[in-house]
């Protein structure tokens, strides 16, 4: 009976870590395709004859459709086994890379992009869970240091990756790329990943409703008022968003239903202040990247693997630091490292913000790139354990999908308002210029008269991530120890006899 051991931990493999290998194959893949569209961007753009607006929309179709289901998959792991939707996920983000790479059209690459982060949805609360069941809490930092080593080294590779197959074999390949990649993901996942102990949940499809609106009014509404000139019925509809998503929030909270999000959850001190601090970094990491990526290749004049390789020390320092970090948070205050790591990266970005201009040495970018990325060493791992760490297993399912929808609703966000700011900034920098139309030529450096207005406007764009990092650094120095810390400050003799009354 799932009931009889409370909130006790139950082994469920003799072998997590290979587990954990199985589940990080599938999440790689899907936090890689995150970021590798962009650096394939300008080449997208010319290849498919899209705007400015149409490319933003690559990332965001599949920012959203990755973010609305996210609550409702963390559930439905937790109904009918997370292992089952975990792969269910894997074939779903398979075919639509596929189609991803046979699109024609911009229209149809971004309704394909949708599919693809309908299977990420799928997959990504799935990881988190699995950790929490597999893994007793005196381990699952460690755990966490390897899966946020995934996170935050995949959102980094991502443009590399990209680079290279963009440069050698054009941009339907950073695509292509996903399908033997899945197929293995299956097979280990079928042959390492254990099955788990079920939880019955009744679905509150109201609450998926109102949080799917809520969500799709506001993205459109902030991504498209520059194509619109804010004009009144945008507001309206980011208005409109704003408030079903606060009757998401005022339902959740008054259903008798079980609700989508348990707002218990937020009880957790923990568990509240780092959905704040995931949310910030979704938003910097990942609506970021499209005005870095057009500052190195349109500004710079670089290929896509030459403006990707500026990234290479983001990618290295994360690598090389999570899994050391992982395990020293298993024995210090989360607030100290995280905090830092908040901090960091976002005066890394105010520096690489600083640095946009045609003049900048590429050596002069390469040191805040290496310092975003000992920063994110310090805020993958660290806040995925520490929000999850102390929540009761049968809340496993939910709290990873609550949290990781936290982390893409930011990231979303950010893809839609850094991007409405880079074109709000574009026609005000560089008046009278058509940056949505060329020549059908592939990425080239622009004419040297518009560089400068375009670098502000890049630079620009990026000082926005960095200030929302601020916000994620204050909600973080108000987190607490983890419950599993403060053990070994109890006497000896008590924790023995409590076992023994147990």
């Amino acid at each position: 009976m799932s009931g009889t051991g409370g909130s006790a931990f139950k082994p469920v493999t003799d072998k997590p870590w290979a587990a954990l290998f199985a589940l990080c194959i599938g999440f790689f893949m899907i936090l890689v395709d995150m970021t590798i569209v962009a650096v394939a961007q300008p080449q997208i753009k010319s290849s498919l004859d899209a705007s400015v607006s149409g490319i933003v929309w690559v990332t965001s179709a599949y920012l959203l459709t990755y973010a609305v289901p996210l609550l409702i998959t963390g559930r439905l792991g937790d109904k009918i086994g997370p292992k089952k939707v975990y792969q269910a996920g894997l074939v779903v983000f398979t075919l639509a890379s596929l189609w991803c790479g046979l699109a024609d059209s911009i229209g149809e690459l971004v309704i394909a992009r949708g599919v693809q982060g309908l299977g990420a949805a799928l997959i990504t609360p799935q990881t988190m869970s699995l950790i929490t069941r597999i893994f007793p809490p005196e381990r699952r930092g460690a755990a966490m240091g390897v899966w946020g080593t995934v996170a935050g080294v995949a959102t980094l590779v991502g443009p590399l990756l990209g680079g290279v197959l963009t440069d050698a074999l054009g941009w339907e390949w950073i695509f292509f790329i996903n399908i033997p990649v899945g197929i293995v993901g299956l097979v280990l996942a079928a042959t390492l990943v254990p099955d788990v102990e079920t939880h019955e949940h009744k679905f509150d499809w109201l609450g998926v409703v109102l949080s799917a609106i809520g969500l799709t009014a506001l993205v459109f509404g902030i991504q498209e008022g520059e194509s619109y000139d804010w004009s009144g019925w945008i507001w309206g509809l980011i208005g409109g968003g704003i408030v079903f998503l606060a009757l998401f929030v005022l339902w959740e909270g008054k259903t008798r239903m079980e609700p989508l999000v348990p707002l218990s959850l937020f009880s957790s001190r923990n568990f509240a202040l780092s959905n704040i601090g995931i949310a910030a970094m979704g938003f910097a990491v990942s609506g970021s990247m499209i005005p870095i990526m057009f500052f190195l290749q349109l500004v710079g004049g670089m290929s896509p693997t030459r403006s990707a390789f500026v990234m290479v020390p983001m990618a290295v320092l994360t690598g090389v630091f999570a899994p050391i970090v992982g395990r020293i948070l298993d024995r210090v205050h989360p607030r100290n490292v995280i905090a830092a790591g908040l901090l960091g990266y976002g005066a890394a970005m105010a520096w690489l913000a600083f640095e946009f201009t045609p003049e900048t040495p590429v050596w002069l970018l390469l040191v805040p790139s290496g310092l975003m990325g000992l920063a994110s060493a310090g805020i993958w791992a660290p806040l995925a354990a520490t929000a999850t760490r102390d929540l009761p297993w049968h809340q496993a399912g939910a709290g990873a999908g609550v949290y990781n929808t936290t982390r893409v609703v930011g990231s979303v966000v950010g893809a839609s308002a850094i991007g409405a700011l880079m074109m709000s900034r574009l026609a005000a920098n560089v008046p009278g210029a058509d940056f949505d139309h060329d020549s059908g030529q592939q990425s080239v450096q622009l004419p040297e008269m518009v560089r400068d207005g375009f670098a502000d406007a890049m630079g620009e764009a990026v000082y926005l991530g960095a200030g929302v990092m601020l916000i994620g650094f204050i909600a973080s120095l108000f987190l607490k120890r983890p419950a599993h810390q403060n053990v070994p400050s109890v006497p000896q003799a008590p924790v023995d006899e409590g076992t023994v009354s147990h």
